[in-house]
């Protein structure tokens, strides 16, 4: 379907996947499998750039780079993160970077989190399978630590949806652009 994502956690009929065992009290896992509408081209610079995330994920708060020079591995991020009406301050590192396939994040205490984003190209499409691992810490143990997984779920994988809103805007504001200013064939 144009300009909608869809996402699975497991099950890739909509159905959530059952709870997962083996977790410690505070400790989450979600993987979150998202189609995104647009090619992987498209859709890879969002997902390892943290400066752009704020433009899909209404979760981020803050993101300023704290390292000096070209993003690499092991460059890190000043970040915040809004949870309701809170605020979460912590370090996000770049773990790993494939340009084009895949991106490995990690975050600080509270979040204590590894989160991976691995992309397939298919087609003029991205599958996108997000993996979030985390150990929830101080303060954000009870201020997110009671959301039930399928919660969870469903906040990150809309983060999905409104990626491919946000790129399909873009990209029909650009067919337009280009159908006013292209020159007349002769």
């Amino acid at each position: 379907m144009e300009g909608r994502a869809s996402a699975g956690g497991g099950p890739t009929d909509g159905r959530r996947a059952g709870p997962t065992t083996g977790l410690r009290r505070w400790e989450r896992h979600v993987v979150v499998l998202a189609t995104v509408h647009h090619p992987v081209e498209v859709v890879f610079p969002y997902l390892a750039d943290p400066m752009r995330w704020h433009e899909f994920a209404p979760a981020v708060a803050f993101r300023r780079q704290i390292d000096d020079g070209p993003v690499r591995v092991g460059t890190r991020w000043m970040s915040t993160d809004r949870i309701g009406p809170f605020r979460a301050h912590f370090i996000d590192t770049l773990e790993l970077l494939e340009e084009g396939r895949r991106v490995v994040w990690l975050s600080s205490a509270p979040w204590n989190a590894r989160v991976e984003y691995a992309c397939t190209a298919a087609g003029a499409e991205t599958r996108v399978r997000a993996d979030y691992r985390g150990d929830l810490a101080g303060s954000l143990r009870w201020q997110a630590g009671w959301l039930p997984q399928w919660a969870t779920h469903w906040i990150l994988a809309g983060d999905f949806r409104r990626l491919d809103r946000l790129l399909t805007r873009r990209a029909r504001a650009a067919g337009r652009w280009q159908r006013r200013h292209d020159p007349p064939s002769a």
